[in-house]
């Protein structure tokens, strides 16, 4: 047996070394170096904010795997959409506590890979050690979490059952704000709703809702973005009923409202170890005051103000979809509200 290479055992067991794409064509994984400090300056782990490499740094995923450290504790933001999950992540890079990974593209590339046909079991092993790597701590002691984007949702029984100790935070907009952020992004907005609609459809998270595919291009965007919404709920809440208390359910209103009480209930629920001084310093600190999207600072109401504009720009559409949603909803026995609120 050979001995192991020490320049992969340092990379592999150096979380600045994030584990950014998988090619399953070769069995490898893609490496990026980046700086715990680097993920505060950006939104997304996407090549988009961490900018042009000569090339990533490719291992095999058997060699890397051969290397990995003993896992973090692991955790999860999973989100339907514009509701400040990456805010929340963002709050989550407490020194000697937490580090929040803010939507890395390794578990993209394993929807992609299962959409491309890749058989259950092989992505199962492959999403395992994506979970490892994922789950490096940058200092000891510090427990992962992990805000994936919400296209792989439909993953997230399979993670949850990977690891069991791992709890949740399903995170979500009322719908109506939901609806008005859409609408107020303008065509950028109604086309990734719509991106989202395929792959939900894909997945057989639309079919619960009795629309017939050939009535899908009669959807107005914003019928569109309400179906996904109720499609996310309708997960939500049969992940609440089969995880019980390893999930709670959390809504960005309150968030927002509430900040210092939603991350000390979300540090109880993780189990990480913060005080009330140091949740008041987060909740009152720079993560709070400043877009999570482009880093402009928020002004007092400003988030409020720009949520009310969306509304009333677009709120007889919105009146509208809001009312079909909700006949919607009431047909499919899905419910506008979440169980297992993370706060009373």
């Amino acid at each position: 047996m050979s001995s192991p290479d020490p320049a992969i055992r340092d990379i592999v067991r150096d979380a600045q070394w994030l584990a950014h794409r998988y090619d399953p064509g070769h069995g490898a994984v893609h490496m990026r170096f980046v700086p715990r400090a680097r993920h505060g300056d950006i939104p997304f782990l996407t090549d988009e904010y961490l900018g042009a490499t000569d090339a990533p740094l490719v291992l095999r995923l058997s060699d890397a795997m051969e290397q990995v450290p003993p896992r973090a504790p692991i955790h999860f933001l999973f989100h339907s959409a514009y509701c400040c999950s990456t805010l929340l992540a963002g709050a989550m890079d407490i020194p000697g506590v937490a580090m929040g990974l803010k939507e890395p593209v390794l578990l993209n590339d394993l929807i992609g890979w299962r959409h491309r046909g890749a058989k259950g079991p092989e992505v199962a092993r492959v999403l395992d050690a994506s979970l490892h790597l994922l789950a490096r701590p940058f200092a000891p002691g510090e427990a992962v979490v992990v805000k994936p984007s919400n296209v792989i949702n439909p993953l997230i029984p399979a993670i949850m059952s990977l690891r069991p100790d791992a709890r949740a935070l399903l995170l979500h907009a009322p719908l109506e704000p939901y609806l008005a952020s859409i609408a107020r992004k303008g065509m950028w907005g109604r086309l990734w709703v719509r991106d989202l609609f395929q792959k939900l459809a894909r997945e057989g998270m639309i079919a619960p809702l009795g629309i017939a595919p050939s009535d899908y291009l009669g959807l107005t965007d914003i019928q569109v973005a309400a179906v996904g919404w109720l499609a996310q709920q309708h997960q939500f809440h049969t992940l609440c009923d089969q995880l019980g208390a390893r999930v709670a359910t959390l809504d960005s209103e309150t968030l927002v409202a509430r900040p210092t009480e939603s991350l000390a209930a979300l540090a109880r629920l993780f189990g990480l170890q913060l005080d009330d001084a140091r949740v008041r310093a987060i909740a009152s600190g720079p993560v709070f005051a400043r877009d999570a999207k482009n880093g402009a600072a928020f002004t007092p109401g400003q988030r409020a103000e720009a949520a009310q504009r969306g509304l009333e720009a677009h709120a007889d559409e919105i009146a509208k979809v809001v009312h079909w949603a909700t006949v919607m909803a009431d047909n499919a026995g899905i419910a506008l509200h979440l169980p297992r609120s993370l706060i009373a």
